[in-house]
């Protein structure tokens, strides 16, 4: 067994890896060792099928873009000929990813039909092949809150064993402030990372790192302060955060392929980059990451509104490869239930993982809806 113990958030719990005798510190030998599986594993997918996966949520969830009143996500079910299942979850944020639950079903029963008309072959090439059947798709993360709401929930992660709170911010300046500050009264030693979603404009995000100052409040992370395509505001905002301030900038909506973590790295951009399965899929997930490290990027590792069933996976993503600096593994902490038999162990800031098979969760598939 091995754990991932968090230092917290205010919606958006963010967790610190601490390696186990279990977790390979190295990326190049967890994606090489993927790939090797690839090439040599050859599989028949025998069923394929998609349900919603509908969840309610403890409260509505907020970001600078959208607001989210329940989650209406995708599960995905696989089963090959030689009897292993595979459990898959699809994250729906409208607004924010490119189809709402309805038109994400369609596109799932689509794919699951594709699926279980390939013949035998490489794992590879199914991967190869799924991929290019399915669009390309972006994402963003997760809740604005107002300061009473804040402080009450800084206060139960603070009694929880959470130290490090991650705030949604970027939609009101002034509100944003009052919010910290609420924080600060009732969790003054927490460590505070700030995610905008693409919500400040530059001058503005510098602004928020200005009050932040005369706060005597150093965040130990700006996460996507401006629009994703304003790189050379992010650039700006990189460049006096960590000279002015000290504080480092990750980029999560820029850097949703191996195209733009190209770009963050020969432009200097960013310290960070939030990597999220939902913008890259596994396999690019692994080229990111293996690039970010190689060019001294740090990594967070994120998620959108998903279930224990995807938040799993990413967990023994983090493990296996060990070298994440910011964990953000926290969307089920947002949900009113449970879906997921099995899988990780949540004890206040520590999940806890065991050594079962895959990533140890899945769904009671008869009970979702068709």
């Amino acid at each position: 067994m091995f754990s991932i113990a968090s230092s917290s958030l205010i919606v958006n719990s963010s967790f610190n890896f601490q390696n186990s005798p279990k977790s390979p510190v190295h990326v190049m030998s967890s994606a090489s060792g993927f790939k090797t599986l690839t090439e040599n594993l050859t599989v028949r997918v025998q069923r394929a099928e998609n349900r919603e996966l509908n969840v309610p949520l403890l409260s509505p969830f907020t970001i600078a873009l959208s607001r989210l009143d329940s989650v209406g996500n995708v599960a995905i079910r696989v089963e090959l000929s030689g009897g292993c299942v595979g459990w898959g979850e699809a994250p729906i944020l409208p607004s924010v990813t490119a189809e709402d639950q309805l038109m994400a079903m369609v596109k799932a029963r689509e794919a699951c039909e594709f699926l279980r008309e390939l013949p035998e072959m490489k794992l590879g090439n199914v991967l190869q092949e799924i991929g290019g059947f399915l669009p390309g798709h972006q994402f963003a993360s997760i809740p604005i809150v107002s300061p009473a709401e804040a402080s009450s929930l800084a206060l139960k992660y603070r009694k929880e064993g959470f130290e490090t709170l991650k705030l949604k911010v970027g939609k009101n300046l002034k509100a944003d402030i009052e919010v910290l500050q609420a924080i600060r009264a009732v969790h003054p030693a927490c460590s505070l990372i700030l995610d905008a979603n693409e919500g400040y404009k530059t001058d503005e995000a510098i602004e928020v790192l200005e009050k932040l100052h005369e706060m005597k409040v150093t965040p130990v992370l700006f996460e996507q302060p401006v629009h994703r395509d304003n790189w050379e505001g992010l650039s700006d905002v990189t460049r006096i955060a960590k000279n002015r301030f000290g504080v480092s900038v990750a980029a999560d909506e820029s850097c949703r392929d191996l195209t733009d973590l190209k770009k963050i790295i020969k432009g200097d951009i960013v310290d960070v980059v939030n990597i999220k399965l939902a913008k890259t899929g596994v396999l690019e997930a692994l080229e990111v990451i293996e690039l970010a490290r190689s060019s001294g990027l740090e990594l967070m590792i994120g998620g959108m509104v998903e279930t224990r069933l995807a938040m799993g996976f990413s967990g023994h993503l983090v493990a296996g490869i060990g070298c994440f600096r910011f964990i953000d593994l926290d969307t089920p902490l947002l949900l009113a239930d449970d879906p997921v038999q099995g899988g990780y162990k949540v004890s206040g800031a520590v999940y806890e993982f065991t050594d079962e098979g895959g990533h140890g969760g899945c769904l009671g598939w008869d009970e979702l809806a068709l």
